[in-house]
């Protein structure tokens, strides 16, 4: 029997959406196929590990009981050497735990930003999901939108900036912003998930104060032209990158001029502009699974989506977000999401795959994957060092 930790949590503004993702999307999921022995990691806001069958239970978060539990509890010891292995607390004291495979399911900084994954790739330990390479182009809105231009993908109009140019010429920014770009603007911090601090704005003064809170957030900001005539999709893919298999293309079931911020997607149910009929009502909201489009835009969208996860070099899952001109028949790449909030697994259910099947497909692809990189050299002999 396989030891599988699930990695969740962590110092990120996404640490209560990925808590959601592991327990409810990955670990009862997994503890369901009675094929692996699941270890809950849970990272705290301030860095710490923990383990522990109790961080399974998402009451235990719901409560001020956490910290309580906390601090009865050990942090876990981790070691990397030739693999992970974990040194979980016990009554006696620590009881060495070697691990098989890693999911992770800590969305944002530090973990599906690529942080995690390179850790696990130094120390030589398989893992679920996209690479080191994909997971940091993904989570920079600035360095996707230009690698999908490089491979041809079609983007709205956008600009970028440093926190710096906006705190020191705030003026001069909307200034450049307005020379080249239409009202209206969507500002986002580059480097954030869960729609967290983006801001849609009509005018001058709203852009202003729509950088200050970008800014609050990221070091790098992204400034785009909305797409007109608006319909927005997301398309949900899992395998390697030879071979992606796309689930269902997904509306969201809002109004044109509305977008899914933080408390939209996840505290109001996604109902923003709801109560429409057709619609299904999954982790990420209320929309529409198949989206009810014309032939040849649903297929433009999967052909653009399966594009995008192959152009970044994607494994494991991915969630392609584009943006559809219904008058112009144009589809646009807008981001590629390397963790999907909670696997996206309503949709996956549409298309057929279980939870449980849509985990046990992710860990397959993860040991196809760590298999292959097991077989490249990665050291190189010579006489350098006997010049001295």
């Amino acid at each position: 029997m396989k030891t599988v930790a699930v990695i969740f949590g962590g110092r990120s503004a996404e640490h209560d959406v990925s808590i959601v993702t592991a327990l409810s999307s990955i670990i009862k999921p997994l503890e369901l196929t009675k094929q692996y022995r699941v270890i809950a990691v849970y990272i705290t806001k301030d860095g710490r590990w923990f383990t522990g069958e109790k961080l399974k239970d998402i009451h235990l978060y719901q409560s001020s009981k956490l910290e309580e539990y906390l601090a009865q509890t050990k942090s876990t010891g981790v070691v990397f050497d030739h693999g992970l292995k974990l040194l979980v607390p016990t009554r006696v004291g620590r009881k060495e735990v070697a691990i098989d495979i890693v999911f992770p399911a800590m969305h944002g900084t530090y973990g599906e930003d690529g942080a995690l994954m390179g850790l696990l790739d130094m120390a030589g330990v398989a893992y679920v999901g996209c690479g080191v390479a994909a997971s940091a182009i993904a989570m920079d809105k600035v360095l996707a939108k230009q690698l999908a231009v490089a491979n041809g993908i079609p983007v709205s109009m956008f600009l970028s900036f440093q926190k710096a140019d906006i705190t020191d010429d705030t003026v001069g920014v909307v200034t450049q912003i307005t020379a080249k770009l239409k009202y209206p603007i969507f500002v986002k911090p580059a480097h954030l998930g869960s729609s967290i601090g983006i801001t849609r704005v009509q005018n001058d003064t709203e852009l202003t104060n729509a950088l200050e809170v970008a800014a609050y957030y990221d070091n790098l900001i992204i400034v785009e032209e909305a797409v007109q005539n608006l319909i927005e999709v997301t398309l949900p893919i899992m395998g390697l990158a030879n071979n992606p298999q796309p689930a269902l293309l997904e509306k969201p079931l809002t109004a044109a001029e509305d977008f899914f911020d933080f408390d939209t997607k996840y505290l109001q149910g996604g109902k923003k502009g709801g109560g429409k009929k057709g619609g299904t009502t999954g982790s990420q909201g209320y929309s529409q699974i198949p989206a009810k489009l014309p032939k040849d835009i649903y297929a433009q969208a999967g052909h653009v989506g399966l594009a995008v996860y192959t152009a970044f070099g994607c494994s494991g899952t991915a969630r392609v977000d584009m943006l559809i001109d219904s008058k112009a028949g144009k589809v646009y790449f807008n981001e590629m999401n390397p963790l999907p909030g909670s696997l996206y697994a309503h949709n996956w259910a549409q298309a057929g795959v279980s939870k449980v099947a849509l985990v046990e497909k992710l860990i397959e692809y993860a040991l196809v994957r760590y298999a292959e990189r097991q077989k490249l050299a990665t050291t190189f002999d010579t006489n350098f060092l006997k010049q001295f």
